[in-house]
């Protein structure tokens, strides 16, 4: 390796390690530092889209995440009243993924996958209770200031530190957009719901005026997800009586099943101002942040890392201007605005439309594009980030 700087990325998320991946494979060399004393084990997110596992199989990545997770051919739209709307199914993009399918696989999963493959790399570092108080660009390079007073020097900085981002907040970018009233509750449990809800896809969405919800199964569990009114308290939505007044709304005439997680969260709609600022760069949610309805934050910070890999390797090696990393904003900035915030607002208001004129529409258009294979190909093309993926190429 060159005795130049290495890249520092704040964070040992999915997006840190792909980043990492990208920039070792391109002979660039990286120190992770991560906040916590370990790899994080919470479960977020879980759905990888075909585009996505395309990325990771040139990380050698891929095949691990398969053996490890759950491949979903399918995608459905339900109803409590009418029960399945529109049943898509990913192998009509078989002509252009190598992963014609969603694979329902915890991320967590993905960062010690990667780790393991870096770990013996050349150029690989990760530097554990590192908490990032600051950094500062200093015109030929960055300095990163811990909580603990250390300071790190390297080339660039790759703040894929979340949506609190120390590096963000500390280069002064503004996080635009807003924060939805209602929270997301996620409830985890192992009961199959499969076994009382005929023909029920992996992925399945249900429409609803008074409360939409969505079925993903992961492996061991499925997850149930429901909107919490802001009038109701944190502490309500974690009792047993909460979760079972959810559970009653899937399939009438039940509500007991066993929980093993509760995840209560905040969900916002916000894109950072810019993705780079001189040697400081953002990815993931440092740099955009969206409701999960369709799986798109944590897809598109994975093709925030490897779009930014492949081009920050070719500045650090001389070989391009830094400019190419303003192509990076414009390229991954541009996307994010027209595509994702758009597409996953989208998805909300379809599930929680009220007016019956409305609800309508949305159950029609989709049973229509479902029914039609040129339509449910287009549809799949959004929905799985590629058509994104290709406008993002197109921005010069």
């Amino acid at each position: 390796m060159p005795t130049q700087d290495p890249v520092l990325i704040v964070g040992a998320g999915p997006v840190g390690l792909v980043a990492a991946a990208e920039l070792v494979r391109h002979g660039v060399p990286v120190q992770v530092l991560e906040a916590g004393p370990e790899l994080s084990g919470e479960m977020r997110g879980s759905t990888f889209h075909a585009p996505t596992l395309d990325m990771l199989e040139e990380l050698g990545a891929a095949k691990a995440m398969i053996a490890q997770g759950i491949v979903a051919p399918r995608m459905q739209y339900r109803s409590r009243d009418q029960g399945i709307i529109a049943d898509f199914d990913f192998g009509v993009l078989s002509d252009v993924s190598r992963h014609p399918f969603r694979l329902q696989c915890e991320q967590f999963k993905l960062t010690r996958i990667l780790h393991g493959l870096l770990s013996d790399r050349l150029g690989y570092s990760i530097r554990f209770d590192a908490r990032v108080a600051s950094c500062l660009d200093r015109g030929d390079s960055v300095e990163v200031t811990l909580e603990n007073g250390d300071r790190v020097v390297g080339s660039h900085v790759i703040g894929a530190d979340g949506a609190r981002s120390p590096v963000r907040k500390s280069a002064g970018i503004e996080f635009e957009g807003f924060t939805w009233p209602e929270r997301f509750l996620v409830l985890s449990t192992p009961f199959n719901f499969a076994e009382i809800i005929p023909d029920l896809a992996d992925v399945s969405y249900y429409a609803d005026p008074e409360e939409w919800f969505f079925l993903l199964k992961v492996p061991g569990v499925w997850r149930a997800m429901f909107p919490v009114p802001a009038d109701v308290a944190d502490e309500e939505t974690m009792t047993d009586e909460y979760a079972r007044a959810r559970f009653a709304r899937i399939v009438a005439g039940r509500d007991s099943y066993p929980t093993r997680h509760r995840t209560l969260y905040r969900v916002h709609q916000r894109v950072a101002k810019t993705f780079r600022q001189g040697r400081v760069l953002l990815a993931g949610d440092a740099a955009h942040i969206n409701n999960p309805l369709g799986g798109m934050g944590l897809n598109g910070g994975v093709h925030d890392a490897f779009n930014l890999g492949g081009k920050l390797a070719r500045v650090w090696h001389g070989e391009a201007d830094d400019e190419l990393l303003d192509l990076y904003d414009r390229q991954r900035r541009g996307v994010t605005v027209e595509h994702v915030q758009r597409q996953t607002i989208a998805n909300k208001q379809n599930l929680e439309a009220k007016e019956p004129e409305a609800q309508r529409a949305f159950r029609e258009r989709m049973a229509e594009t479902a029914a039609d294979p040129a339509k449910a190909h287009a549809y799949l093309m959004g929905v799985s980030m590629i058509n994104g993926l290709r406008r993002a190429a197109e921005i010069a």
